[in-house]
């Protein structure tokens, strides 16, 4: 609203001037207000968007209740679509790549042969060699094996007995049966009830104590086999991807932390999700919190109070235990859980250093604050999504979200050959045309906060120009850990402490099997037997990685 100026008789103004800025100062305001107006409008929209959708869940949730007729859902048509043959291939015959005739003969194992013999051959015909057919199959039967001990009286008296095979002794179940179990249960999802149900029809006599005991107990080379991947593929690894996943225990809420690369696969679950226990797992084993240079240099950059820093200068460097680590804490009065926690940290990654965990290890997660340590790298998935999630509010914040979107993408594009051939006026090129991505200037104020995160994330996201051989995603670690959330679709929460640490294990286990190219029937009947014929995992990791 314009107000007229006073006017003084002994002052002279220039009025047109005066109205000028008047005028522009209102036009600023008025702006302002809009753009918090339109804000505002934006947030009541996501709000109203997400009580729909909770409506709707809710009114799902009703109908399933009172065991009514769940909403139908109807596919799309496909009569109308266009034939999508291949060009030249319409008229005929045409499948999908990959589903080619192969020959199985080449590859197949024959176990037997068998010849038929035709009938009612005349008398003066020649005989012209076999046509073959071959038919694959399955034996299943049971191996009982009834164990024959010769026992002997020695001159003096005792009594020797001939030994049982190494991997027999203390057991009532074949290596091969107690393989099968592992297989079944840690390899195919299928539950103990289950098993035990297959089992029994098959003649097997075992309860479902023994089966539990197979399955949970004496898994003490296997545990140590999962501790010495971990070891041996921080070692060899100049990043890694990680991921966490819940995983109830006793009733309880906890997570499961998946940390590895196209190396190896290794899960450990705990009852945190913090910093300080996904440092605590990096240590591969080490008790250790120790005060140097390089977690001082972490509790500056986070902001612990230079009181602190300089009492953590001071006295004793190396703590053996965490109860030691959190008495002198104590002890130089640092009690708030902040502080402590920051200290912590610090002391960790001091501990990690000082073991010859690599400084320059690269990090590559999905955004989730606790694993952003050392170079952190984020993935290009991930970010998109924020983009994805918008609502938009008309069809200029439609056609600002998919501009934006095919911008991010074209980006992700030149990244992918980036790593293929790096060179430094592609480098330049790439952070320019990111930074222009990044410009928080289009109609849609939520866009504006996701493009102004992208350039807060800039170094992470593009940590990759610098170092080509990190991935642009995180989808390995995504897909690793769908193996445990599959688990625990199946099988729910652990009940005691030696099923967790069995099913880490394994899980851990079968995954870095796979990435070695190992069947996971054969390195588990390798174990189970003693033979060692196939080498550590620990061992192929670092072969693998050497070869690469």
């Amino acid at each position: 609203m314009y107000i007229e100026p006073e006017h003084h008789p002994d002052k002279k103004y220039n009025t047109s001037q005066e109205e000028i800025d008047l005028l522009k100062e209102e036009i600023g305001l008025l702006k302002k207000l809009v753009n918090k107006q339109m804000s505002q409008i934006e947030a009541l929209r996501v709000m109203n968007h997400g009580y729909l959708q909770e409506i709707a869940g809710l009114k799902a949730e009703m109908r399933r209740l009172k065991e009514l007729k769940a909403k139908p859902k109807i596919r799309a048509s496909k009569m109308d679509k266009k034939d999508d043959k291949p060009d030249g291939m319409q008229g005929r015959t045409w499948k999908r790549p990959g589903s080619e005739k192969r020959s199985k003969r080449n590859t197949l194992k024959i176990d037997k042969i068998e010849i038929i013999k035709a009938k009612d051959i005349p008398v003066d015909s020649k005989f012209k060699g076999y046509k073959k057919y071959l038919v694959q199959g399955l034996e299943i039967r049971t191996g009982n094996c009834l164990f024959k001990l010769e026992r002997w009286q020695l001159p003096d008296g005792s009594y020797k007995v001939a030994e049982l095979p190494k991997n027999l002794i203390g057991q009532h179940f074949s290596c091969e049966l107690r393989t099968y179990i592992l297989h079944q249960y840690h390899h195919q999802g299928v539950t103990q009830p289950l098993l035990l149900s297959q089992l029994k029809e098959w003649g097997i006599d075992i309860s479902s104590g023994q089966l539990n005991r197979i399955l949970t107990e004496d898994k003490e080379i296997f545990h140590k086999e999962k501790a010495e991947i971990l070891v041996s593929g921080l070692a060899v690894s100049d990043y890694i991807q990680v991921d966490d996943t819940g995983a109830r225990h006793k009733g309880k809420n906890g997570y499961c932390t998946h940390i590895g690369n196209e190396f190896f696969g290794w899960f450990e679950s705990t009852s945190s999700k913090s910093r300080v226990n996904f440092l605590e797992l990096l240590r591969q084993g080490q008790t250790e919190y120790i005060i140097n240079e390089h977690g001082l240099n972490y509790m500056k950059a986070h902001k612990l109070a230079p009181k602190y820093m300089e009492q953590l200068r001071q006295g004793l460097r190396v703590f053996e235990t965490q109860e030691s680590w959190h008495n002198h804490l104590n002890k130089l009065e640092i009690t708030s859980p902040h502080n402590k926690r920051i200290a912590t940290e610090g002391a960790l990654i001091g501990s990690l250093l000082q073991h010859g965990f690599k400084a320059d290890m690269a990090i590559l997660s999905d955004d989730a604050g606790q694993f952003n340590v050392f170079l952190h790298a984020l993935c290009w998935f991930h970010a998109e999504r924020k983009i994805n999630e918008l609502i938009p509010f008309g069809e200029a914040q439609v056609k600002a979200i998919e501009e934006k979107r095919n911008e991010f993408w074209n980006l992700y594009y030149r990244l992918k050959e980036y790593k293929l051939a790096p060179n430094e006026i592609s480098k330049h090129d790439i952070e320019k045309q990111f930074d222009k991505l990044c410009l928080p200037n289009t109609c849609c104020p939520s866009l504006n906060k996701v493009l102004k995160k992208f350039m807060s994330d800039k170094e992470e996201l593009l940590l990759v120009l610098d170092r080509p051989e990190i991935p642009l995603h995180n989808n390995l670690s995504e897909n690793d850990i769908r193996e445990y959330v599959k688990k625990r679709k199946i099988s729910g929460s652990t009940r005691n402490d030696a099923g967790r640490k069995c099913r880490d294990t394994f899980t851990s286990l079968k995954k870095t099997c796979k990435k070695l190219n190992i069947q996971f029937w054969d390195y588990l009947l390798d174990r189970l037997k003693i033979e060692g014929k196939i080498l550590p995992l620990s061992t192929l990791v670092k072969q693998k990685a050497m070869a690469c």
